[in-house]
Order: C-alpha cells, then sequence, then structure tokens
C-alpha cells in the first residue's frame, strides 16, 4: 500500500521527499512510544505497540529495513522505561520482545514473498505492453504527405488498449483510415479489436473502393462472432455485439470520402477554425444490421495542404467531470489547434490532457483520437505562357 502510494503520485522531489517518510516512519513510531512511556509510564504495557515498528518498515522499505528496525525495537523493549513492578516488569518485557521477534520473522518472509510478486508482476506487465503495442502498434509521424498521430486512453487501469480501434495505411488509391469502437471497453473487447484491424490492414491494400474494405470488415466481424459462440460463449450476449465504424480516404490531390457505421463524424480544421464535418447520416454500427447493396462512398470536400481532419471515439465527447458536465471537445480542439500551431502530434496531446483534467482522470470509457493532416507542400499554379504578337498581315515569317 505504501509503495503504491508513493509511485502513485511522486515526481521529482516529491517522491524523494515521501520516500524518506517512509523510511522514517518506523524510527518515529519508536521513538513515540518511548517518549510515551518514560513521560507517562505504563508499567511496559505501551512498548507493546513497538511490534508494529518491524510491520511497518516491511511494508514501507523492505527486507533489511525491517530486519533491522525489528532487533532495535526488541533492545528497546528490554530496557527499562518508568517504575515498573520488579515481578511484572520482566514479564511484560520478555512478552513484548518475543512478540517483535515474530512479527519480524513475518515480515521477513512477506516482504521476500512480495518482492518476488512485484517482479512477476513487472514481467508481466512488460510483456502485456508489448503485446498490446503490436495490436494498436504506433503510428509513423508521416504517410504519402499526411502528417498523422493518435492517442488512446483506456477506461481498464493498466490496459493500453481497450474497447478502440484505428489505423492508418498508404495505399496506391490514397491514405486509408480507420477508426472504431467496440461494444464494451477494456480487455473484453480486444478480442473483437484484433480481428477487425487485422482484417482491415489487408482489405486497405487489396479493394480499390472504400465500399469493398467494409465488407470485408463486415465478414470478419461475423466469422468472429461464430467462433466466440463455438467456443462456449453464449448466444445472447455474442448476438447484441457490434462495431461503430469510421472509414476514410484522402486521395493524393486531397479528395476525402468516407463510410460511416454509426460512428461520430471527424472535424475539419482549417486555420484554426474547427467546423463539424457531417456529409450524410451514418448507416447503422456494423453487426445490428446486414450492410445494404449499394455502398457508395461519401464524398467530404477536400483536404487542402496544411488543413487537417480529427477523428474520434465517442468516449471523448460524452467524458463528464465531477459536476456531470460533458467534455468541451470542440472548445478544446480549437484551443490545442491554436496554441500547438496545427501539429498532429500537440494537437492530439492538447486534446488528451483536457480529457484527463475534465474527468480527474476517471475515465467510464475507452477514448482514441486521431489527427491526419496534409502536410503536401503547397504548388503554385503555373504561370501562363508567354503569347507572342501577333504579326501584321504582308509580315510572313521566315523559316530558317
Amino acid at each position: 500500500m505504501f509503495r503504491a502510494w508513493v509511485s502513485g503520485g511522486a515526481h521529482g522531489g516529491t517522491a524523494r521527499a515521501r520516500r524518506a517518510f517512509l523510511l522514517v516512519l518506523p524510527g518515529v513510531w519508536v521513538l513515540g512510544v518511548v517518549v510515551w512511556e518514560l513521560c507517562r509510564p505504563t508499567g511496559g504495557q505501551l512498548l507493546q505497540l513497538l511490534a508494529a515498528a518491524p510491520a511497518i518498515a516491511c511494508a514501507g522499505t523492505g527486507r533489511r529495513q525491517c530486519v533491522l528496525l525489528g532487533g532495535l525495537c526488541a533492545l528497546l523493549a528490554l530496557l527499562p522505561f518508568g517504575v515498573v513492578e520488579p515481578a511484572a516488569g520482566l514479564g511484560a518485557r520478555a512478552t513484548t520482545c518475543g512478540a517483535v521477534f515474530a512479527v519480524i520473522c513475518a515480515s521477513y518472509l512477506t516482504a521476500g514473498r512480495r518482492r518476488r510478486l512485484l517482479r512477476d508482476l513487472v514481467r508481466s506487465r512488460e510483456v502485456a505492453a508489448a503485446a498490446q503495442r503490436v495490436l494498436l502498434r504506433p503510428l509513423p509521424s508521416r504517410i504519402d504527405g499526411m502528417a498523422l498521430a493518435a492517442g488512446h486512453l483506456s477506461a481498464s487501469e493498466g490496459a493500453v488498449v481497450g474497447g478502440d480501434l484505428y489505423e492508418v495505411v498508404g495505399t496506391r488509391y490514397g491514405v486509408r483510415a480507420v477508426i472504431g469502437d467496440v461494444r464494451g471497453h477494456g480487455l473484453e473487447a480486444i478480442g473483437t479489436v484484433a480481428a477487425m484491424l487485422g482484417s482491415f490492414r489487408e482489405a486497405a491494400y487489396d479493394e480499390p473502393e472504400l465500399g469493398g474494405v467494409l465488407r470485408r470488415l463486415e465478414r470478419t466481424h461475423q466469422r468472429h462472432l461464430r467462433e466466440r459462440v463455438r467456443d462456449g460463449q453464449p448466444a445472447g450476449p455474442v448476438a447484441e455485439e457490434f462495431v461503430t465504424l469510421l472509414l476514410m480516404e484522402i486521395a493524393e490531390d486531397g479528395t476525402v470520402t468516407a463510410l460511416n457505421c454509426g460512428h461520430p463524424w471527424p472535424y475539419a480544421i482549417a486555420s484554426r477554425q474547427v467546423t463539424p464535418l457531417a456529409p450524410a447520416e451514418p448507416m447503422p454500427p456494423l453487426g445490428l444490421f446486414p450492410l445494404p447493396g449499394e455502398l457508395p462512398a461519401v464524398g467530404c470536400g477536400r483536404l487542402g495542404p496544411g488543413e487537417g481532419l480529427f477523428l474520434h471515439t465517442d468516449g471523448a465527447a460524452d467524458t463528464r467531470d465531477a459536476a456531470g458536465e460533458f467534455f468541451p471537445l470542440v472548445r478544446e480542439l480549437g484551443r490545442s489547434a491554436g496554441t500547438a500551431g496545427r501539429s498532429p502530434a500537440g494537437v492530439v496531446e492538447g486534446v488528451r490532457q483536457a480529457l484527463l483534467r475534465h474527468s480527474g482522470g476517471r475515465l467510464t470509457d475507452d477514448v482514441a483520437l486521431l489527427m491526419l493532416c496534409n502536410d503536401r507542400p503547397r504548388v503554385p499554379a503555373p504561370a501562363p505562357a508567354p503569347t507572342r504578337p501577333e504579326r501584321r498581315a504582308g509580315g510572313a515569317a521566315r523559316c530558317g
């Protein structure tokens, strides 16, 4: 408990101060008991509290400090304090000494076991973090002329990946991006996230149209649900599983097209102005109803040089503070876009920090943020070719 308290909020000097406090806390405890016994003698009864010092040392520091402090407490317990009846004094101190040594032995064994468990926990977290980074891998800073950045916040403590997904790939058809939200959050939704991302990473390169990519994702989702039922999960909860998805394609000339299955539309950022982008009504989330026969991509305008798109999951807009107020996403997005100089990484980090401040670090849903910016250089229009003056009639041109 003490170590969790130290590592939870400790940074820099505060961390060192708290560690020093935990180191001297057992000594302060012993000193307080001794001073109290000297000032107001209790016949040695209060000295039994010295047995708590080894446990405090074990919880706050470690095995060596526990043994040293326990020996010091035992020695102090054998010293006569105040006026003590000869018959009762020796017996009381021997009892206290035995209690101290018993606590020393128990704390020693507990400290050793805790150290082993902590090492196993650190290794497990390293392996889990590596596996989660492979699943929701970090995006490069630039793909085919598009600068991008992403961020993720999980509602499950200690998890890097939850129920949200995103990916950006550069294909011969343009830069294609996906962002989605699986029903549920945390570790329970990782299986669906892995299936959807694996399918997108293949289909985005193979399918010439966004509609083909979406149909591949639908088939993957259906196959994943069938496998879960076959593995013994109840058919009822599995049948209610769905995924909201937003597929976007940015062509080389900046033309943006999209397909939306129940996901929030992105925001367009141009000249530090934030504009909601909602060209059409989204389709139902993937998995609730079959896709229609025709899947024409929706035109979303043109992304000029220096302009960006901010994609997010509904966890960002639905985040509340302690008073129940929703997170002001548009306001914070505009503020981050203005102060970060429209850098994708700066915008994403600004919104991420604002989310943590607004929620007090207590998220109820996973949050995924994705920023894409057209970083291609502005190409000036070619100057018109100079026109030759027309020759007057009768003035024929000579050919050498």
